[in-house]
């Protein structure tokens, strides 16, 4: 068995990114022995094991050489295994059982199985996308995984199910030969064909998209009985992204559960984000395509579960719910360090996870709605709670309320005639209301009046005088916060765009105080 260099190509995740890194593999006249350098060094064993196990078992004999593979740059302390076929090619290669140039130029991808076989992985579309973007085409993945890979732009997608038939392709030359060839369905890549529909400058498509359907099948804003001002409510916060806080005994989860079937599809490009992130947490089969997600965690769930995992690599419910609606229901059940915890995203769109010596990045720009009942006891329980109880309660939601703009209260009500206004009527109103917000924000890095910066509320985005003249006296009278200042600048700005304003007047700002003091008559 001849003795030689090979290299080749794979990807290493770091949260949601990925990155290209270099295989090289040399070998060298001497006992069968294999050296793994660049991995983290708990994982070195088990991909070791993984790669002999899998040569063994897929027909061809262990190299009779002392072989030794680098990654390039070091991947990161958490190894995912996706790795591990590039690093056995580049093994076999060195030693001569396939031809070095022909894993050349190519990225591989797939975990090893001990009898041969190629497993799927997670993360496999910000992977391709890497590949893509670094100037590599072709991308060898495993077969489960080529329809989602084939979704990346420019990407030449081979689907391989075991090593030995890696090996065989390519010492016949015929690889290429097998480029998956996906179904005449619409690509997630393509934008909607937007031919023929109305179009304002600057909203890159915006206008023309009808609007989402309902959330589930069966999912109508009709369905909710009574609720004006929670239903209002809902349709401030769709139309300029804003969190909301429902309180009471009613439909909560019904509401939170409807808001998706109001927001407008989502675009390309943030359709793309939203896949890469249900990649990453293998969760790829329940994507939701161009609707906005929706994610309800328990209140048990872990603190990983919910802002993610640096060890696991794995985003958690803040991410998940990225470019849709964050729903926690029964919010002051959550643990207050988890509470507390969401401040920050809610601040900056992402949430930056810190272990094993080094910090993760998720983005995270989710629509908030938290709902709680007035008090600890459960619905069905006549109250024997104490004022001192209601407000320790309710206490616990402390840090998140300021950065709430909208309230509303919610109530079963026994409502007589016809059902409500339908999703589809509001979500009209709502793709109008962001199609003005997106021709006004089309030269800024922002989308919603909500992403807008308080500087830029005070020069570039002002309000009618009368407006802020009528916030202002709000703060003096310590009804409203200095911070809470802008966050109501921006609601009155979406009820602006609602009924079609060029900017906020003083109407717009005494309808952000209504809704900014919600079910108490007084912000909190």
């Amino acid at each position: 068995m001849t003795t030689g260099y090979a290299s080749t190509r794979s990807t290493a995740l770091v949260g949601i990114d990925a990155r290209v890194v270099d295989i090289e593999a040399d070998a060298v006249p001497g006992g069968a022995e294999l050296h793994l350098v660049g991995l983290p060094e708990l994982s070195v064993w088990p991909a070791r094991a993984r790669i002999r196990s899998a040569i063994f078992n897929s027909g061809a004999a262990w190299p009779e050489a002392k072989v030794t593979v680098s990654v390039s740059p070091a991947i990161p302390p958490v190894y995912d295994a996706a790795a591990d076929l590039a690093l056995a090619l580049a093994t076999l290669a060195a030693s001569g059982v396939v031809p070095p140039e022909r894993i050349a130029g190519r990225v591989f991808l797939g975990e090893l199985a001990l009898d041969g076989g190629i497993c799927p992985i997670r993360g496999v579309l910000p992977a391709v996308r890497a590949a893509v973007t670094a100037g590599i085409r072709t991308v060898v993945v495993p077969a489960g995984c080529a329809p989602e890979a084939a979704q990346v732009p420019g990407a030449v997608v081979i689907p391989v199910t075991r090593l030995g038939e890696v090996i065989d392709r390519l010492r016949s030359g015929t690889l290429d030969a097998y480029r998956y060839r996906p179904p005449e369905l619409p690509d997630l890549a393509e934008p909607p064909d937007l031919s023929g529909s109305p179009e304002l400058p600057g909203t890159s498509g915006l206008a023309a998209l009808p609007p989402s359907p309902p959330s589930a099948p069966g999912v109508d804003l009709a369905d909710v009985p009574g609720n004006e001002a929670a239903r209002r409510a809902l349709e401030v916060c769709a139309a300029g992204g804003h969190h909301l806080f429902l309180i009471g005994d009613g439909p909560a989860t019904m509401l939170a559960e409807r808001l998706p079937g109001i927001l407008p599809p989502l675009s390309v490009e943030a359709a793309r984000e939203v896949a890469e992130i249900y990649s990453l947490a293998g969760r790829s089969d329940s994507a939701p395509g161009a609707r906005a997600p929706i994610f309800s965690p328990h209140h048990t769930s872990t603190p990983a579960a919910i802002f993610g995992s640096v060890a696991a690599n794995r985003p958690g419910a803040v991410t998940l719910a990225h470019r849709g609606v964050l729903h926690l229901a029964d919010a002051p059940e959550f643990a207050r360090p988890t509470l507390d915890g969401l401040s920050r995203p809610m601040d900056t769109g992402e949430v930056r996870v810190t272990g094993l010596g080094r910090t993760v990045r998720y983005p995270a720009r989710f629509t908030l709605v938290l709902d709680a009942r007035r008090c600890p006891c459960p619905q069905a329980q006549a109250c024997t709670c104490r004022p001192v109880d209601r407000r320790r309660y309710l206490a616990r939601l402390a840090l998140l309320l300021p950065r709430v703009a909208v309230r509303a209260p919610v109530e079963w009500e026994n409502r007589d005639g016809g059902a409500g206004e339908s999703s589809a009527a509001v979500a009209a109103r709502v793709v109008a209301a962001r199609v003005r917000a997106a021709h006004r924000l089309a030269e800024t890095p922002w989308r919603t009046n909500t992403e807008v910066p308080a500087l830029e509320l005070r020069t570039s985005f002002a309000a009618e005088p009368e407006a802020v003249e009528l916030l202002r006296s709000a703060v003096n009278t310590g009804l409203l916060t200095v911070e809470g200042f802008p966050r109501l600048l921006r609601v009155a700005w979406t009820l602006a765009d609602l009924r079609g304003a060029n900017r906020p007047d003083v109407d717009d700002a005494a309808g952000a105080l209504e809704l900014w003091k919600g079910a108490d008559g007084e912000g909190r």
